[in-house]
């Protein structure tokens, strides 16, 4: 072994081989794929392809946490997805026969605090919308999909105009966590979103600045949270307002389980 982490034979292989391996793999097996994408393209700016395995030690490792930690004010959460996608990359690498060690198996992952389920209030609601308006609209059409379909975050993002049946009056989710196809009626206030949206893309929401569908609203969504003073809430929550909100309406708890796709 060598510095403790990879055999002397491992040391011709770059890191660029890894992330290879990774993103085939997240590709073929993964729903959440374009998050994945996301959390490679930030782990490259701390561990570029070019590096050579055998030149990373355990404290490259604690000093990318400390890092996070610090600068980037990353979540326990975020911090051990990152450790959990690169010991996943040497996994992947152990077994292609390209590594004997991971030395991922030996950094201490940190305690995740449970989320209190939040829902959003009418009031909150109100000055969610007056904040949006002012800071970040282009994030109003996908907080008012998730508020209508109650939706999860990544099917949203990957909504495409061949999932709505206008003539019928429902969306259609082949795509789903839980692997079951769904239908979810179409309101009139989603219904009139969808008729004043563009149609660009085969995707419904576009991020005009690249023209690529959105992987990730997070700092719009922060900033208005701020803004309008709602305090610990997450975008899933629009999916739990929608849930509380149905119920609330005298909603059968089936209905709502069928429209919300919970197993």
């Amino acid at each position: 072994q060598q510095n403790g982490v990879v055999a002397k034979k491992d040391k011709k292989i770059k890191l660029k081989t890894l992330y290879d391996l990774y993103q085939n793999y997240s590709k073929l097996n993964k729903k959440s794929y374009h998050k994945d994408v996301s959390f490679i393209k930030n782990l490259k700016i701390y561990f570029p392809e070019t590096l050579y395995i055998d030149n990373l030690k355990l404290s490259n490792f604690e000093k990318f946490k400390e890092t996070l930690k610090t600068e980037r004010k990353s979540s326990n959460a975020t911090l051990n997805k990152y450790l959990n996608v690169l010991s996943k990359m040497y996994n992947l690498g152990i077994d292609e026969k390209l590594l004997t060690e991971n030395p991922l198996r030996n950094i201490k992952r940190y305690k995740e605090a449970n989320h209190k389920i939040r829902y959003l209030t009418k009031e909150e609601e109100i000055r969610l919308y007056q904040q949006i308006d002012e800071y970040a609209p282009h994030i109003k059409p996908l907080v008012t999909t998730a508020l209508q379909t109650g939706m999860r975050r990544g099917e949203i993002f990957n909504l495409k105009w061949s999932n709505i049946d206008f003539d019928y009056g429902f969306i259609e989710l082949l795509e789903t966590k839980s692997g079951k196809s769904r239908k979810i009626p179409l309101s009139k206030t989603m219904l009139e979103l969808l008729n004043n949206t563009p149609r660009i893309s085969e995707f419904v929401f576009v991020n005009k600045d690249t023209g690529n569908p959105y992987t990730d609203i997070k700092h719009g969504f922060s900033t208005v949270l701020e803004k309008a003073d709602i305090q610990n809430f997450r975008f899933h929550d629009l999916r739990h307002t929608v849930a509380t909100r149905l119920v609330e309406k005298g909603i059968d708890l089936v209905v709502v389980k069928e429209i919300l796709g919970h197993s």
